[in-house]
This record gives structure tokens, sequence and C-alpha cells, in this order.
């Protein structure tokens, strides 16, 4: 599998998250559908299905991560 740069990775996480605090404060098609476009390219990017996971692997993937944490497998 490909594996996205770190560079591109942080910023489609951060625009996601920008995106998904704007929709939830006033939520328009335009945002809604941004979101959308990006949680596509999180989840290509990623190898993931939904962009939750596409979320975590990404920040696992980012210089700093901590790839011995496993507080995502714990309930």
């Amino acid at each position: 599998m490909l594996m996205a740069h770190p560079a591109v990775l942080r910023n489609l996480v951060e625009q996601y998250v920008a995106l998904r605090t704007l929709h939830a404060e006033n939520g328009g098609t335009e945002v809604r559908r941004r979101m959308d476009d990006l949680a596509y390219t999180l989840c290509v990017s990623t190898g993931t299905r939904d962009v939750d996971a596409a979320l975590i692997a990404a920040r696992h993937r980012l210089p700093g991560a901590r790839t011995t944490d496993d507080s995502v497998l714990t309930t």
C-alpha cells in the first residue's frame, strides 16, 4: 500500500478537524461536502473505511506519534 507523506496527512487531519468544528457551529452544505471529500481522502490515504479509523491511523503515522500507544484498543 502506498503511504501518504506525513505532511499531507497532517494537513488532511487539520482541515477535517477544523471543518468538523465549523460544521458543528453552522453546518452548511458546502462545509459538509468538503468534509465528505476530506473523509474520503483520509480513508484512501490510510487504507481504512471510516473517517474515525482514518483519523486514528493518520495520527499514528505523524512524527512524534507514540507507536506503542494502544489506548484506542482499550474499552
